[in-house]
């Protein structure tokens, strides 16, 4: 199953390598963080070749990210990871693109003005009409 997470690079970890009985590994984790009214943050991890794309981004780009949830077993504690497999650059990720393309936050952050009230009957402080 494959799910997208969009948001800004806020934090790239430092590599970690090893050996094992298949060769030479390599993965990195990253942190992106969503434009939302309450942002969230989350951390990704990237594996081999991946992890040698990440250094072509920079701080505070918008990315879109494709990832499976994975979780496994250790001492009876389970740990889950977001195993990034695409990593990509939106398009609006520059200021002067992200001004003329609509985006989710944008739509939600500010408030539209509310339409104009049709003439409403006014009430007196004597009306005593309460269904109640």
């Amino acid at each position: 199953m494959a799910l997208e997470f969009e948001g800004n690079l806020v934090k790239v970890l430092s590599e970690v390598t090893g050996q094992g009985k298949n060769g030479a590994w390599v993965k990195q984790d990253f942190v992106l963080e969503t434009e939302d009214q309450y942002p969230k943050k989350a951390c990704f991890t990237a594996w081999g070749d991946k992890a040698t794309d990440l250094k072509t981004f920079s701080l505070g780009e918008k990315l879109r990210v494709t990832f499976s949830v994975e979780s496994r077993e250790y001492n009876e504690r389970w740990y889950t990871d977001l195993r990034a497999f695409k990593i990509d650059q939106m398009s609006g990720s520059s200021s002067a693109a992200s001004s003329s393309a609509p985006t989710q936050s944008q739509g939600s952050s500010a408030p539209r003005p509310a339409p104009p009230v049709a003439d409403l009957p006014s009430f007196s402080a004597d009306d005593q009409d309460l269904p109640f």
